[in-house]
């Protein structure tokens, strides 16, 4: 199957979408941290767009219990749901969350950083990441107003206190060792790994999708996307808590998103070079290996059109 199928597909992906969209309006956002290792838990977030229900927590959050206080992987993309992130978190610990990682400068990442900075966080990101997030943060807000409405409010965007600078750093906090792991981003500019190496655990923001097609944006950059999954696949985690989509392990993660950018450069790359138009490219793009993924239909000829324009600049 190829690229050409989705343009009969699309009006019954919009039906099905909507028909989602309207079962999902009975339903509030629910944030419930479940354990993926000793200490080391994960929220699963709605893999759905960002809707008034879900607060635009349609990501995966993490935390990590030290002896010292907890750490949390992301905040949430609203002030509102980084409140439901806090209480979420006390029903797993009584220590309260001292430090905050964000993995990138995607809204669902780092916009509820205000509040727990409120609270007396250290929030801490990688350097890569602060010109996206003074360039995007007020834009990344004002585009939620429309949905979020109300839930929106209280939310400004509110930087990291803490920059990493390198490829690789380690963080000793409360006590635990924490990787964060850099190779110029991917999705966004900062994204970055948190690897726990004394129990396997990464958390990889939105370096890994699984279940759902990946999204490419304009600051996206596949060309570093594919180093900083490659620098996951050096760790080689036991358990891989993705940006979107269920915990689970590298193989399917390199399913879901290591094979899926690697064949768009090596499609779009051989296009570039051999003179074929951006329609011949995007229409002969192989999709079969893929169509499991949610929303490929209506997202891949985009991820195929943004990696040639790409390759052209390269």
């Amino acid at each position: 199957m190829s690229l050409r199928i989705f343009g009969s597909l699309f009006a019954t992906t919009v039906v099905f979408s909507t028909l989602g969209g309207l079962a999902n309006l009975v339903h509030a956002v629910q944030v419930s941290f479940k354990a993926v290792a000793p200490n080391v838990y994960a929220h699963v977030g709605d893999i759905e767009g960002r809707t008034y229900e879900n607060e635009a927590l349609n990501a995966n959050i993490g935390l990590v219990v030290t002896p010292q206080g907890a750490v949390l992987i992301d905040s949430g993309a609203t002030f509102s749901s980084a409140q439901d992130i806090a209480q979420a978190a006390k029903a797993v610990t009584a220590q309260p969350i001292k430090w905050v990682i964000n993995t990138g400068g995607q809204d669902h990442r780092w916009l509820g950083n205000g509040y727990f900075k409120a609270q007396g966080a250290e929030i801490i990101a990688h350097a890569g990441a602060e010109a996206d997030m003074k360039a995007r943060g007020l834009e990344q807000v004002q585009a939620n107003v429309p949905v979020l409405k109300d839930k929106q409010a209280g939310t400004t965007p509110v930087l990291p206190t803490r920059w990493m600078q390198g490829a690789d750093n380690t963080l000793d906090l409360g006590g635990v060792s924490f990787k964060l792991v850099y190779r110029n981003g991917g999705h966004t500019p900062g994204d970055a790994i948190v690897y726990l190496p004394t129990v396997g655990v990464a958390f990889t923001g939105d370096v890994v999708y699984v279940d759902r097609i990946l999204g490419l944006h304009p600051v996206s950059k596949t060309k570093t996307w594919v180093a900083s999954f490659e620098a996951l696949e050096a760790l080689q985690p036991k358990v891989v808590v993705p940006g979107h989509g269920r915990v689970t392990d590298l193989a399917q993660a390199q399913r879901d998103t290591g094979q899926l950018l690697k064949a768009l450069r090596a499609h779009m790359g051989k296009a570039v070079n051999d003179g074929v138009d951006l329609a011949a490219a995007v229409k002969s793009f192989d999709a079969r290996p893929f169509v499991h993924l949610k929303h490929v239909e209506v997202w891949l000829p985009q991820l195929a059109n943004r990696t040639y324009l790409e390759m052209e600049m390269e």
